[in-house]
């Protein structure tokens, strides 16, 4: 069970919760999620966020169904994003929830504006932990 929820003593968050319990006994910690392909490319054109950000949903999908999780299991997520644009990082929060990944979103979420990750031209990353029944 997951019980979400935001305290009246605090704002209001824009689709996260503040607060996210989970009673799961496992817990699933996944790697950051990068946009590389299976070949271990960077995908996109230079500065393009939403092929990066496309691949990086693909690859949260993909471990998430190895650890025996779907979206809505998902507790804890932090989102990292190359850029110190208010607008840049919107965009991606947005893409990030009209995709099939979104419902890993609604729970205890970070977005981050970096000035860097771990691959040269990676603009987008996101860090997932899901409960196991």
């Amino acid at each position: 069970m997951i019980e979400k929820f935001n305290p009246s003593t605090v704002h209001e968050p824009p689709g996260y919760s503040h607060v996210t319990i989970s009673a799961a006994g496992r817990l699933a910690h996944l790697a950051g999620q990068c946009p590389l392909d299976l070949d271990g490319n960077v995908v996109g054109e230079p500065g393009d966020y939403e092929a990066q950000t496309d691949q990086v949903i693909a690859n949260c999908l993909a471990v998430l169904e190895a650890a025996g999780a779907q979206p809505g299991d998902v507790v804890r997520s932090v989102i990292y994003v190359v850029s110190s644009e208010s607008a840049v990082l919107a965009a991606v929060w947005e893409r990030l929830n009209s995709s099939p990944l979104a419902p890993a979103f609604s729970t205890a979420s970070t977005l981050l504006g970096v000035n860097a990750l771990g691959f040269g031209g990676q603009l987008v990353e996101v860090d997932l932990t899901a409960a196991l029944s």
